[in-house]
Parts: structure tokens; C-alpha cells; sequence
């Protein structure tokens, strides 16, 4: 999902180059002013965890391979805001070191997996958790792994959706194929997130109840 360089058009990339710094900065204001002091070091932490799960790549359909994203994890961890900054000190530590992403099309990359990714499926988790919440047997992990799996779907499918925009493949060929692996390695999404946010409420749950931003 990482979008390299010469994929996208000029209008493209300097388009979400724009929406994506406008955010960024956005949600650098919002951290320094509301980000309690316990959760720089949770930053910091979960940046470098997502860093090294997206090295890790497990095998998908047809010989392709897909890595966890991490997007709403970091989100429900500490906010969407942090969830975005967190994303996008990974992808340019990505796109700079270790060129798993273009330069020019970073500001893609980072509205992607950041903003759609963390901004949106955080509030959509919200929206459905408040929703769930009062029904009988309601299971938050449920709606952790069905948001998990829907940010990663919901990332490829603007991924896609650029590169019709950019000329260089038919949406109506892009996007199946886009969402459709996508959507089994959001299986792995889920059940990795699920796992996380598990394991935490179980020996820390005091990180789930974080200052969010």
C-alpha cells in the first residue's frame, strides 16, 4: 500500500501533500496542547512496535503478502490525533531510510494510512461502539477487529482510488483487486489489533484509560 514514486500524477500528489501537512499540523497542535505527560513515552512506543510489525509480512492469496498497518490501534490507544502523527513518523521513517514509499507521494501514503486510516477508523470505532454498547452479550473486541479490517480496506481502496485519478490503472480493475486483498489481510489487521488491546486491558489497563487526543 505504500505508493512509490511516479504513480501518482502531479495534481494528485500535491493535492493530498496539502490536505495531509494541513492535518499533520493540526494534530501536532492538538497533542502539544492536550497530550498528558504519560503518553509521550506510549508514543514513542507504539511507533517503534508498529514500525517493526510492518516489517513483518505474512502470505496473503495467489503468493502476495500483506503487514499490519497499525492505524487504530494507535488510535484507540491514544486518540486519533496521536494515531495520525504516530502513523506518519513511521512513514517517513519508511519513505526516508528504508524507501518503502516515494517522496512525492508520502502526503499520499500519510492521508491513507494516517488520516483515513487513524482519523476516520477511529471515529468510526466510536460511532459503532456507542452503537453496540447497550446490546445484550456486546463484546468491544468484536467491534475492534470489524474496524481494524475496515481501516485497512477503507486505506487501499483510496489507494486505488489515486491511482485511477493519477491514469495509471482503471479504477474498475484497481479497485476490486485492491480491496479484495485487502480484505484478507485485514483478517490479520484484526485479530493482531484485537490481540494487542487484549493483552494490555489484561497487564496494564491503566494505558487504555489515556489521555486521548
Amino acid at each position: 500500500m505504500h505508493i512509490p514514486d511516479g504513480f501518482l500524477d502531479v495534481k494528485t500528489w500535491v493535492s493530498l501533500d496539502i490536505v495531509s501537512v494541513v492535518l499533520v499540523a493540526l494534530a501536532i497542535r492538538k497533542t502539544n496542547r492536550r497530550l498528558g505527560e504519560k503518553s509521550i513515552p506510549m508514543m514513542g512506543v507504539l511507533a517503534a512496535f508498529i514500525f517493526a510489525a510492518q516489517m513483518l509480512n505474512f502470505p496473503v492469496a495467489g503468493g502476495t503478502s500483506g503487514h499490519f498497518m497499525g492505524s487504530v490501534l494507535a488510535a484507540i490507544l491514544l486518540g486519533p490525533f496521536a494515531g495520525l502523527l504516530i502513523m506518519t513518523l513511521v512513514l517517513i521513517v519508511q519513505c526516508f531510510i528504508f524507501q518503502d514509499g516515494g517522496l512525492t507521494a508520502l502526503g499520499a501514503n500519510i492521508f491513507n494510512m494516517g488520516i483515513i486510516g487513524a482519523l476516520v477508523g477511529y471515529y468510526i470505532f466510536q460511532g459503532l461502539d456507542r452503537l453496540m454498547r447497550s446490546r445484550k452479550g456486546y463484546q468491544k473486541k468484536f467491534v475492534v477487529f470489524v474496524i481494524s479490517w475496515l481501516s485497512i480496506v477503507l486505506a487501499a481502496s483510496f489507494c486505488a482510488l489515486e491511482l485511477s485519478i493519477s491514469g495509471i490503472v482503471p479504477l474498475r480493475i484497481v479497485l476490486p483487486a485492491m480491496a479484495g486483498i485487502h480484505s484478507l489481510i485485514g483478517i490479520g489487521e484484526g485479530l493482531i489489533t484485537v490481540a494487542v488491546v487484549s493483552f494490555i486491558s489484561k497487564v496494564r489497563p491503566d494505558l487504555l484509560n489515556l489521555e486521548k487526543v
